[in-house]
């Protein structure tokens, strides 16, 4: 056989489940798309370790190269390709169909973009490639580390793939979410780890200024000393992760240390404390952001709430020490949420007492509203009736003699939930944010953020027709 015949290597089979007579295919998720997009940094992070050799340029990986992988109970293998190149020539040529025969012995397919230069000639010709293969495509639109990127990535809809899975496959910035995403694309059959079974319990971070009472407030849902209480500020430095039940259900706590400063201007234990305290928020599904009643909202405070917010994660505002506060120290409060706490009033507010145990059994029916609203997906045609209805009403501000119209709307995520407007002009941010305010009160989302980003479309000309942006 020649050297640049291809020759279909075996993948791992088999993991009996239950009945020891049954055997079921673990299922086989290809990793391909054009060289040096992050396909071996994605493998890596869905692997959970650093094994698939990544390097800063082009042809690193050659071979097809399986890995073991398992992601909420369910396992799987996961393929790492050499880069696909159309009209590729001699070691090209090998590599690009060893990315064919992944493709082929798969059962899902993630294809990987570089969501920073967006989609080529050559993404192109291989969504046309993977078309053919008529296996179940999942589009991943890689390096997206923050915000603005996440909206930019959008424009790779235009492949006509469907919904782009915006990641960070270096920083781990929405993997999990395309993880979910593959397990419920594979058949229900595909076995589970002997842990397997129902998903483990919401993860939640206890965060706050230091001494706000975190451990306190840890050691009273768990009924007993799990955390280091002391008067002395910053006693708790490492993550302190605790199984509790709060409201008949086990949750994963997360107890953190205090933070002083900002990451950038801490040093030694506190850098990484603090460190370790943005890994634990990145790591939850929902935060409680625990505040001092008695004391006014400070900067530390307002800092943690910008901190847990674009993190993107549901919130549950605690206020501590509930029985040191008076009639006056609560007329004053309510003035202080009201102007410091303006950029998120849809976060969900508690006022209890670790000390004294009041209030704290509200913690639960509190966090559950935060996960629905966190997790909550609006039907692309209820949305569009909706929003079509709400503009009707109330238009646009007229600028430059037009006003600007939305021609269509999508949800292309949840956790948190995402919406993106494509529009005929761009729009100012007031109706933006009321448009979000209308959503809020049309369908819940108590205790999220929201992510709205507007797509303009792009003018040729005079009375030209255009496109979005991207």
């Amino acid at each position: 056989m020649k050297d640049t015949e291809l020759e279909l290597a075996s993948l791992p089979e088999d993991t009996p489940v239950g009945d020891e007579d049954a055997v079921v295919a673990v299922p086989v998720v290809a990793v391909v798309g054009r060289p040096n997009v992050g396909k071996s940094t994605l493998v890596n992070r869905i692997i959970g370790r650093r094994q698939a050799v990544v390097e800063d340029v082009p042809g690193v990986t050659r071979d097809r190269v399986a890995y073991d992988a398992t992601w909420n109970g369910r396992e799987f293998t996961v393929v790492d390709t050499g880069g696909w190149e159309p009209d590729a020539k001699d070691r090209a040529a090998a590599i690009a169909r060893q990315a064919e025969a992944a493709v082929a012995t798969a059962d899902v397919v993630l294809f990987v973009v570089d969501a920073m230069i967006g989609a080529t000639d050559d993404d192109e010709k291989a969504v046309k490639m993977l078309r053919r293969s008529k296996k179940p495509v999942l589009l991943v639109a890689n390096k997206v580390d923050n915000q603005a990127r996440e909206i930019e990535a959008m424009s790779l809809w235009s492949l006509g793939l469907g919904q782009p899975y915006p990641v960070s496959a270096l920083h781990g910035r929405g993997s999990g979410e395309l993880l979910d995403v593959v397990l419920d694309s594979f058949s229900k059959e595909a076995p589970l780890t002997k842990e397997g079974g129902p998903r483990g319990p919401r993860r939640v971070a206890l965060v706050g200024r230091p001494n706000v009472g975190k451990s306190s407030l840890l050691n009273r849902l768990a009924n007993e000393e799990r955390s280091v209480v002391d008067s002395v500020a910053g006693t708790t430095v490492d993550p302190v992760d605790s199984l509790v039940t709060v409201g008949n259900e086990v949750w994963q706590f997360v107890d953190t240390a205090g933070l002083r400063k900002r990451v950038g201007q801490a040093s030694g234990t506190e850098y990484y404390a603090s460190l370790r305290t943005s890994a634990a928020i990145e790591a939850a599904e929902v935060t409680v952001v625990l505040l001092d009643a008695s004391e006014v909202i400070s900067e530390q405070d307002q800092r943690l709430l910008t901190m847990v917010s674009e993190a993107g994660r549901g919130v549950v505002l605690a206020f501590n020490k509930w029985d040191l506060v008076d009639e006056d120290r609560r007329f004053y409060l309510d003035k202080e949420i009201e102007r410091e706490l303006k950029r998120i009033p849809w976060a969900l507010r508690v006022n209890i007492s670790a000390m004294t145990g009041r209030a704290v059994e509200k913690l639960a029916p509190a966090l559950r509203k935060a996960l629905a609203s966190w997790e909550r997906r609006i039907a692309t045609a209820r949305l569009n009736q909706w929003l079509t209805a709400l503009t009707q009403e109330t238009p646009h501000p007229v600028r430059g003699g037009r006003a600007p119209r939305i021609m269509f709307a999508t949800q292309p995520g949840n956790r948190p939930p995402k919406f993106v407007l494509f529009t005929t002009a761009p729009m100012d941010a007031g109706y933006v944010r009321f448009i979000e305010r209308k959503l809020r009160e049309e369908f819940g989302f108590e205790g999220t953020p929201i992510e709205i980003a507007v797509k303009p479309r792009k003018q040729l000309g005079p009375g030209g027709r255009g496109r979005p942006h991207g």
